[in-house]
């Protein structure tokens, strides 16, 4: 399709001065925020907007503003054709239906058919994905693991997410839950730490950030150890965020946990390359102790390697590239309009 239906019509918008390049929208919902982006077809950012969510308006308006929105950035950009837009939303969710099921973090959008309100909205065809998946697939094709053919990308945050890139093909399953690295079983013990789907000893139970500040209480309930967790735990501070700080400043317990972290991901990882045989395996989300380039979060990146690589069949010790996204915050919405890009040149 040329234009964007209704009121988010671009016919009128003067021609781009190169009219064959093709541009695709990307649509990243969050919780709190709707990411949006306009990509060419190399996949270099033309635009990009922010707007609320707004939950609670349901899906429908959501829809609405992110046309508008899009349809905005593209007349300015003086573009006049969105070919495709991708959109990636938090599961669980049906993706051959387009069907958004039950996303904790977006209650008023359950049973939504989210692909089909977006296309409508918008005016053209739109790719559906788990967000986790579009922001592997975006750190894919322009972030860290671009140079490789097949890629495995966890996300570290309040949660643990996924996706697995093998041969130039996402990896979403046959029940919309391909990928789903951060329910991997790490630990089988009765008494391991539970998940956010009640899940026992879960990958995601122990580095994502309520598993993180799980193993600091755990880890404060031997009062023998001597730490500035304790206040801070005391005054309600305790977040790994704080751990991280302290652990920066020099606290050993501190340390202990985010040394402890990348051992327990350095599990999942080797799981994953032992399944699956990727190129790379790529670190992502906010969680990420610094990130590359600070002290800690070389040492806890060196020691998910380090960890990895001791556990891996011999074969793999000196293939597996292990390192940080490069993305950040915008790998969503470049991954959504990437897959978008795919459908649209699949179309022919």
């Amino acid at each position: 399709m040329s234009t964007m239906a209704s009121d988010s019509d671009l016919s009128n918008i003067p021609p781009s001065t190169a009219t064959r390049t093709r541009y695709y929208a990307g649509i990243d919902i969050g919780g709190t925020n709707i990411k949006l982006g306009i990509l060419d077809d190399l996949g270099n950012r033309i635009a990009y907007r922010s707007i609320p969510t707004q939950q609670e308006g349901g899906p429908a308006a959501a829809a609405e503003r992110s046309a508008k929105a899009i349809s905005e950035m593209a007349s300015e950009a003086r573009i006049s054709e969105i070919r495709r837009v991708g959109l990636a939303t938090p599961g669980p969710m049906d993706l051959q239906s387009g069907m958004l099921i039950c996303p904790g973090n977006l209650p008023a959008w359950h049973n939504t058919p989210i692909r089909d309100l977006f296309s409508k909205a918008t005016g053209v065809p739109v790719t559906y994905a788990n967000d986790a998946n579009a922001a592997a697939w975006g750190e894919y094709w322009r972030g860290a693991g671009a140079e490789y053919a097949s890629m495995v990308m966890l996300t570290l945050g309040t949660g643990v997410g996924g996706g697995i890139v093998l041969n130039e093909q996402l990896v979403e399953g046959q029940h919309s839950c391909g990928a789903e690295i951060g329910h991997i079983i790490i630990d089988a013990s009765d008494d391991a730490p539970i998940n956010s789907l009640g899940i026992r000893g879960s990958l995601e139970g122990y580095c994502g950030a309520y598993g993180v500040v799980g193993q600091a209480e755990r880890l404060l309930e031997d009062k023998s150890v001597e730490t500035s967790l304790r206040a801070k735990a005391a005054a309600g501070d305790l977040t790994p965020k704080v751990v991280a700080i302290e652990a920066d400043a020099g606290d050993a317990a501190a340390l202990s946990i985010v040394m402890n972290t990348a051992k327990l991901l350095a599990i999942g990882v080797v799981t994953c390359a032992h399944m699956v045989d990727p190129n790379s395996v790529v670190i992502g989300g906010g969680l990420n102790f610094g990130g590359a380039g600070t002290p800690l979060g070389d040492k806890f990146i060196e020691e998910v390697r380090a960890q990895t690589r001791c556990r891996l069949i011999p074969t793999l010790r000196d293939k597996l590239h292990i390192d940080f996204a490069l993305l950040g915050g915008d790998a969503g919405f470049t991954g959504a309009a990437g897959l978008a890009r795919r459908d649209d040149r699949q179309a022919g």
